[in-house]
């Protein structure tokens, strides 16, 4: 395990959660070293690792002796522990409520309807691919796409006129939805436009945008 001071992000590049973490860094600018762990590299059943995170998945944070797991709280803790003034992470209650409330949805809605389109197009052979099972998956994700599309009509980022965690954390998954190939998705211009916004993000471009795996 890593000793002394500094930020440790354990976790394998190609996961959208340690994707979020990892952007997230930059737009704060705080320097990290980064792990692989997960899947091809394993690590995260091991002793040591389950100490730090007994949900064995990634990522990991390792501050100096403190460890932290789930990408969104990890985000909050690096506003609020190293950019506290950091207009990410607004500090009004009603504007830190708003953006809280995309990270939660992000979690409790986006990811369970994303994950079986991204793995079942991305992480699964084709000749092992149920095309038609996959298009009605599609079909759902892309309601609760909806939702955010109605939402961006009137804005320019998630929450305003203002990038904040909440377009990290969306962000991320946005990428994933526009990215794989072989569905049929409605049009949605606004998300379109919101996510082109993002992608000049030199943080969104090294750890988002590198071709999906």
């Amino acid at each position: 395990m890593p000793n002394g001071k500094g930020l440790t992000i354990w976790g394998r590049a190609n996961s959208v959660n340690v994707q979020k973490v990892l952007w997230c860094l930059r737009e704060l600018d705080l320097a990290f070293e980064r792990i692989d762990a997960g899947m091809q590299y394993g690590r995260t059943t091991e002793p040591e690792y389950l100490a730090m995170n007994p949900n064995a998945r990634v990522p990991t944070l390792v501050d100096g002796d403190y460890a932290l797991w789930e990408s969104n709280s990890i985000m909050r803790y690096l506003c609020l522990a190293y950019r506290p003034d950091s207009p990410i992470y607004p500090q009004a209650p009603k504007r830190r409520a708003a953006v809280d409330r995309w990270l939660d949805w992000t979690l409790s809605t986006v990811q369970p309807v994303d994950r079986p389109v991204f793995w079942g197009l991305v992480r699964t052979p084709p000749e092992k691919r149920d095309m038609a099972v996959l298009q009605k998956e599609a079909d759902a994700e892309a309601q609760v796409w909806r939702i955010a599309e109605h939402h961006l009509s009137t804005r320019r980022y998630i929450e305003g006129d203002d990038f904040t965690l909440a377009d990290i954390a969306l962000g991320a998954y946005a990428r994933r939805w526009f990215g794989v190939e072989g569905i049929t998705r409605p049009k949605q211009p606004d998300l379109e436009r919101w996510l082109a916004l993002l992608a000049k993000r030199p943080g969104y471009a090294e750890f988002v945008a590198p071709p999906m795996s």
